[in-house]
């Protein structure tokens, strides 16, 4: 040790720049960290692309989230970040070195000794007032360039730019850029720059400058005061730095230990302290190293000594030469040996530090892609093989349904009909049998009647009203329940029938849906209104006993051919209401009734002759005739019978003889009218039982349609999911082979540039 030192002490002379010039050779392995550096940063390129696709991979199935859930695809994104971070960092062309400590701490006097020159601002105070970069410029010039702008300025002017005294003062975490020429700095030569600080104790925004300046920092130097010891300010900028950075390098500088020579007696108990301080904040505090390294981190000198002797040998002068305290060979010493050790560190683990945590993220990173897409490719298969089985039965229920649906349908078709047949013969069956019936209910009707014109209207209206809501109510109550309860069995049994091709979301639905709130019931549309408008009741009294009215009875259809033949021009046989029988005239002659061989008597023909004409000349021929042949007294006992029976009938021609007439006569009109729409309104019965059905049948159908539609949806669905699954196979192999070789490729840069230098 003592000849180490006394080599390093003679090394101080005239030539002493020299010779630390000459320690430095072309196979410098800060020349392998230029290399590794280009080959890592041309595999991040690869790491990038291979990510992009990645990302692009998974955004192509980000609708397909149970291929690809949602935390996979934001992991992958999340290495699109990372990746860009780590290739914004390796794109830097120098390694980055930060000075910091407390003011007045002797930073930018470290940094002028190592630069050999007193190139940034320093003093008494607070002197440093922003960042100041010192790097390497290429042409050997020296200038300086501030943040935000690209002129240049002579190195002379950041005295007045970087200096806490100037009136024209910088923000804190101002950056200004120093080029000092490579070849008066060893370190500057390997693109290693020097970052100095404002003291740490100057402003609370540590977590600002840690953000902008010490994020991409490869090396930190923390430049204590030896006068005092390691304060909780400095302690809490590191803090906030291993907080964001894993594992910083860091050296500690106790500076100004010149002042230990005034106090030789307590030297090594002060410096065992600071020794001791400095190892526990990076071993225990920090945890940044072992003990053992941390001692190696730790040095003590004096940056202002160190700078006037290197000041001296570049005026050709010794080093030694001023008013230097005792000790100053070792300081000196200590200092070079700090340079010597910081360059050794670079030289051997600037490669390791810098490329080793990258080389090893981006293993990681490939191998959780990897990771990845392989459970993506395993649950790829396993939906496909899922897919491929649900496909088979999907078409297999399908193909059934629809012949299921088939045969049920010509089923429910036939059903319907023969139903409906048999309501028609029903509802035919039961009107008829109203109708024979019509006379009882015309006689329930009770409201008073009245044979003046007016009333006997709105009594009409009334009857009609009655008639059709009693037939109704009587084809109601035959058929309706019945009809209903067929109905709704045959509604059931279609809903049973149907349900069973129906999936089970929709076996409810057609239970719900389908049933009436009330039961099923037919309207008969009878109308009687319009059915029995043209009736017109004949309310006139008619004597029963009277010639027209015996000859109607019994000579019938034969009596009104005969009156019909004495007149060439035929009378209609249906009269209108409107007409008294008695006042029907037939326009005749007796001397046109044709001779004809048949068994009528001469009385007969007379009475007929006289009768058609009604005329008075008839009746006197009739009266002598019949007085010359019965007698008078005969004629008169049969006059006084008649006319006691004319005259009985005409007292009891009363209001309710004249009802029963009107109703006998609204009997046989509605009889007839009714008889006539009888098939018309089974018809309409029997439509009404096929409509309902039907549209049940048809709401069933509806159901299956929709059903069997869904699983054509479905199939394609499954298929374009099945092409969708073979595509994300296909590339999660592609990408996962990819993987594999930039993880070999990283592999191969371990074994070139990392493990060699162990």
């Amino acid at each position: 040790m003592a000849a180490y030192i006394n080599r390093t002490i003679s090394m101080i002379g005239g030539d002493g720049q020299h010779r630390s010039n000459d320690l430095r050779t072309d196979n410098s392995p800060l020349q392998i960290f230029v290399k590794a550096k280009k080959k890592i940063n041309d595999i991040f390129v690869e790491i990038d692309d291979y990510v992009q696709d990645a990302v692009g991979f998974m955004h192509s199935l980000r609708d397909d989230r149970d291929i690809v859930n949602t935390q996979e695809a934001e992991t992958i994104e999340s290495y699109v970040y990372k990746v860009h971070a780590i290739r914004d960092v390796l794109k830097r062309d120098h390694m980055k070195v930060a000075f910091f400590g407390r003011t007045s701490n002797g930073k930018s006097t470290v940094i002028n000794a190592m630069l050999r020159d007193k190139i940034l601002p320093s003093g008494i105070g607070h002197t440093t007032n922003c960042f100041l970069q010192v790097e390497g410029s290429d042409n050997g010039e020296s200038y300086l360039i501030t943040e935000g702008s690209t002129e240049k300025q002579p190195v002379q002017s950041v005295g007045q730019l970087g200096h806490a005294l100037c009136k024209e003062k910088l923000c804190e975490s101002h950056l200004v850029r120093i080029f000092w020429p490579r070849e008066k700095c060893l370190l500057l030569r390997d693109d290693v720059v020097f970052v100095d600080s404002p003291g740490v104790d100057v402003t609370p925004n540590l977590d600002e400058w840690i953000d902008k300046h010490c994020l991409d920092a490869d090396v930190f130097v923390l430049v204590a005061n030896a006068e005092s010891t390691l304060m909780v300010t400095e302690k809490n900028f590191f803090h906030k730095v291993s907080t964001k950075l894993s594992k910083p390098n860091i050296f500690i500088l106790n500076n100004r230990w010149d002042a230990s020579a005034s106090e030789p007696e307590f030297f090594d108990q002060v410096r065992a302290q600071h020794q001791e301080r400095a190892v526990d904040f990076l071993s225990k505090e920090l945890k940044v190293y072992t003990p053992k390294d941390a001692e190696e981190r730790v040095f003590f000198i004096s940056a202002k000594e160190t700078l006037q002797a290197r000041l001296q040998e570049q005026r050709g002068q010794p080093a030694h030469n001023g008013a230097l305290a005792d000790g100053f060979q070792n300081r000196y010493f200590e200092f070079q040996d700090f340079e010597r050790k910081f360059e050794e560190c670079i030289s051997k683990s600037a490669v390791k530090t810098k490329f080793e945590q990258h080389s090893q993220r981006g293993k990681h990173i490939a191998m959780e892609i990897r990771s990845t897409l392989d459970e993506i490719l395993e649950r790829t298969q396993k939906m496909r093989s899922s897919q491929l089985t649900v496909k088979k039965e999907v078409h297999d229920k399908l193909n059934f349904t629809e012949q299921q649906l088939m045969l049920l349908t010509q089923e429910m078709k036939d059903k319907i009909h023969r139903m409906v047949e048999d309501v028609e013969q029903r509802v035919s069956k039961a009107l008829n049998e109203e109708i024979r019936r019509l006379a009882v209910l015309v006689d329930e009707f009770s409201v008073p009647f009245h044979p003046e014109p007016l009333v006997l209207n709105v009594y009409k209206r009334e009857l009609h009203s009655h008639v059709e809501n009693g037939l109704g109510s009587n084809l109601r109550a035959r058929l309706s329940t019945a009809l209903a309860l067929n109905i709704e069995n045959s509604q059931r049994e279609m809903t049973e029938r149907m349900a069973s091709l129906l999936p089970d979301n929709k076996k409810q639905l057609s239970i719900n849906i389908l049933p009436r709130r009330e039961p099923f019931e037919i309207l008969y549309r009878l109308n009687c209104d319009n059915l029995c408008a043209d009736f017109h009741e004949d309310l006139e009294f008619r004597f029963s006993w009277g010639i027209t009215a015996l000859i109607n009875r019994f000579a019938g259809k034969q009596g009104q051919k005969l009156a019909i033949s004495n007149h060439p021009q035929a009378i209609p046989q249906l009269m209108s209401p409107t007409d008294s029988i008695d006042s029907v005239k037939f326009v005749t002659s007796p001397t046109c009734i044709p001779s004809r061989g048949d068994d009528w008597s001469l009385a007969t023909r007379v009475a007929i002759a006289s009768i058609t004409s009604q005329g008075t000349m008839g009746g006197l021929l009739v009266a002598g005739f019949m007085l010359k042949t019965v007698g008078w007294r005969l004629i008169a006992v049969t006059g006084a019978v008649y006319g006691a029976l004319y005259l009985y009938e005409r007292l009891t021609w009363t209001k309710k003889a004249k009802e029963r007439t009107f109703k006998q006569q609204y009997v046989n009109h509605a009889t007839k009218k009714l008889r006539l729409i009888v098939d018309l309104t089974s018809a309409n019965c029997s439509h009404q039982v096929q409509q309902e059905l039907s549209s049940t049948f048809a709401r069933l159908c509806h159901l299956v349609d929709e059903a069997t539609s869904e699983m054509d949806v479905e199939l394609k669905t499954i298929a374009t999911t099945l092409r969708t699954l073979e595509e994300a196979a296909t590339n999660a192999k592609v990408l996962r082979n990819k993987a594999n070789y930039l993880a070999n490729e990283l592999d191969l840069f371990d074994a070139a540039y990392l493990k060699s230098l162990n």
